[in-house]
């Protein structure tokens, strides 16, 4: 009985140790994490999914754009009208680039200022009075001067004289009573012209015209009908300063 014994419990320790239970039972403990794994990943990709499905916006357009200024302001347009002799109106804020022009309405005795199209300032003016009528045309501005005295009449300062033409005719600061009285000049007045000068360049264009324009119609009007009747030709320096009026 007892060596049956023993070899019972042997056989049932080898077949313990080498039976097909124990070559099965490493797999199916092994199998069983993976599987417990797979249930995981599987809800956390389709969350990851969803998420980015939700978080995704669409493009946002962009803002259109502003819409341009108005080439006259109807509240500049009615100051302009109610000037007095030696009044002017000045924003030069209204458009800060593009090519100066200026228009000078002999009948209205006004002079307007546009930058790149846009009115940017308008003053009262005096020009040549009769026996010494300031030219009409289209002319580009010749030469720029500071402290321009003339030669021609008692010295008489010019303060910020810019040069038309060359046998004397010149925008500057001066008297402005509210009619011509001019040696054909165009006088402005002072603050205004210190203010002219300081945006303008050598070249800029300068319309005067018979016609009576308001500031909405001045520049196209001045297009349409200027010629071109001055010559940039040197001339004597003493002949320049002479001539002046």
């Amino acid at each position: 009985m007892i060596r049956s014994y023993s070899w019972s419990l042997g056989t049932a320790l080898a077949a313990l140790m080498l039976g097909p239970a124990a070559s099965t039972s490493a797999p199916a403990q092994v199998a069983e994490p993976m599987a417990a794994a797979s249930a995981v990943t599987a809800p956390v990709a389709t969350q990851a999914a969803e998420r980015a499905t939700v978080e995704v916006a669409p493009p946002v357009a962009a803002p259109p754009a502003p819409a341009p200024a108005p080439a006259v302001d109807g509240d500049m347009t009615a100051r302009i009208e109610a000037l007095n002799p030696g009044a002017f109106v000045w924003h030069p804020e209204r458009a800060t680039a593009g090519p100066i022009e200026i228009v000078v309405s002999i009948p209205r005795q006004i002079a307007y200022v546009y930058r790149g199209g846009q009115l940017i300032g308008a003053t009262t003016v005096s020009t040549g009075r009769p026996g010494h009528r300031t030219p009409t045309g289209t002319f580009p501005i010749l030469e720029k001067d500071r402290d321009h005295r003339s030669n021609r009449y008692n010295d008489a300062p010019m303060p910020f004289m810019q040069r038309l033409t060359w046998d004397g005719i010149a925008l500057h600061a001066g008297a402005i009573p509210g009619h011509p009285a001019s040696h054909g000049c165009v006088r402005l007045p002072l603050a205004f012209a210190r203010e002219l000068y300081s945006v303008t360049r050598v070249g800029a264009v300068v319309h005067i015209t018979d016609e009576a324009p308001s500031a909405e119609t001045a520049l196209a009007t001045a297009r349409g009908v200027g010629m071109a009747i001055a010559t940039s030709a040197p001339v004597p320096a003493a002949a320049m300063t002479g001539a002046m009026r």
